[in-house]
C-alpha cells in the first residue's frame, strides 16, 4: 500500500516537473518567435549600420547603430567598473573577514537588499547625484548608475563561487609561504574563475537590457557618443520610443531592435558557457 502510494506521488511530481519545463521552454520559444516574426519586415543590414536620420521615428530612413554602440559602451563600462569594485569585496569577505563575523553577515545582507531594489530606484538615485554634481545626462552618469545596479548581482554571484573553493587548498597556499593577497588572487580567484566569468557576463546581460536606470541618467541621442560626457542611446530606450510611434513601420523597427538585443544577450549566454568550459579545465573539484 505504501509502495503504491509512493509510486503515485513519484508520477505526480514527475508530471508536474515535466509540465513546468514545458511551460518555461514554451514561453521562451513563444517570446522569441513573436519577436523574430514581427521584426522580419524591418530587420535589414542598413538598419544596423546607420544612425537615425531626420524623421526616423516618423518612418523615414535610418537605423539603430547609435543605440547598439551606446548599449555596448554603457554596459561594457559599467561592467568593468562593477568588476573593479566587486572582486575586492568578495575576496575580502572570504579570505580576510572572519567566517562568522558580523561585518561579513551585514555586508552580504546589504548586497542582497541592493539586489532586490528596483532599477528605477537606481535611476532616481543616479539622477539626484547627477543633479547635485551639476552633471547632465551622459554616458558617464549612465555607466555609474548601471554599475551600481550590477555590483550586488555580480558580487553575490562571485561570493557564492568563491565560497566553494576548497578551504584546505587556501590553507595549503598560506602554509607554503604565500600571503593572503597572493592566495586571494592566485589561488581563490583562479579556482573560482569559471564562476567569476559567469557572474560578470550575467551582470553585463542585466546592464545592457535595463531601461529604467538609464532613462534619466544616460539620456538619448541620435548620434554615436564620442565622449563620456555626452548623452548615449541604448537599445531598451530605442525599443520604448519606437513602440510608442503611431507609424506601423517604426513599430516593426522596435521589434527588430528587440531582436538585436535578444541576439546580444544570447551571444553573452553562449560565450559564458564556452568560457566556463575553457577555464573549468584548470580548477580542482
Amino acid at each position: 500500500m505504501i509502495s503504491r502510494r509512493r509510486k503515485i506521488e513519484e508520477r505526480i511530481f514527475k508530471v508536474l516537473m515535466l509540465g513546468s519545463t514545458v511551460v518555461v521552454v514554451g514561453s521562451l520559444l513563444v517570446i522569441l518567435g513573436t519577436v523574430v516574426v514581427k521584426s522580419l519586415p524591418a530587420l535589414r543590414l542598413s538598419m544596423l549600420v546607420q544612425t537615425p536620420k531626420g524623421g526616423y521615428y516618423l518612418g523615414r530612413e535610418g537605423g539603430i547603430l547609435n543605440a547598439i554602440l551606446g548599449s555596448l559602451y554603457l554596459a561594457g563600462g559599467a561592467t568593468l567598473l562593477a568588476v573593479v569594485l566587486s572582486l575586492p569585496i568578495v575576496l575580502y569577505l572570504n579570505l580576510y573577514a572572519k567566517k562568522a563575523s558580523a561585518f561579513a553577515t551585514v555586508a552580504r545582507f546589504a548586497l542582497d537588499v541592493m539586489w532586490g531594489i528596483p532599477s528605477i530606484v537606481y535611476g532616481a538615485f543616479g539622477f539626484v547625484v547627477m543633479m547635485s554634481l551639476g552633471l547632465r545626462a551622459s554616458l558617464l552618469a549612465g555607466v555609474i548608475t548601471v554599475a551600481l545596479l550590477e555590483i550586488p548581482i555580480m558580487a553575490r554571484a562571485m561570493d557564492e563561487v568563491v565560497r566553494l573553493v576548497p578551504r584546505p587548498l587556501l590553507d595549503a597556499s598560506v602554509s607554503l609561504g604565500a600571503t593572503r593577497l597572493e592566495t586571494a588572487f592566485k589561488v581563490a580567484a583562479r579556482q573560482a574563475l569559471p564562476g567569476i566569468v559567469t557572474a560578470v557576463l550575467i551582470a553585463f546581460g542585466r546592464g545592457i537590457g535595463d531601461a529604467a536606470s538609464v532613462l534619466f541618467t544616460a539620456g538619448f541621442t541620435d548620434n554615436v557618443p564620442t565622449s563620456i560626457l555626452r548623452p548615449a542611446a541604448t537599445l531598451p530606450l530605442a525599443i520604448f520610443f519606437q513602440l510608442g510611434s503611431p507609424v506601423l513601420e517604426v513599430r516593426q523597427r522596435a521589434y527588430a531592435s528587440a531582436a538585436v538585443l535578444t541576439l546580444i544577450v544570447l551571444a553573452i549566454s553562449l560565450a559564458s558557457r564556452v568560457l566556463v568550459r575553457k577555464f573549468g579545465r584548470h580548477t580542482i573539484r
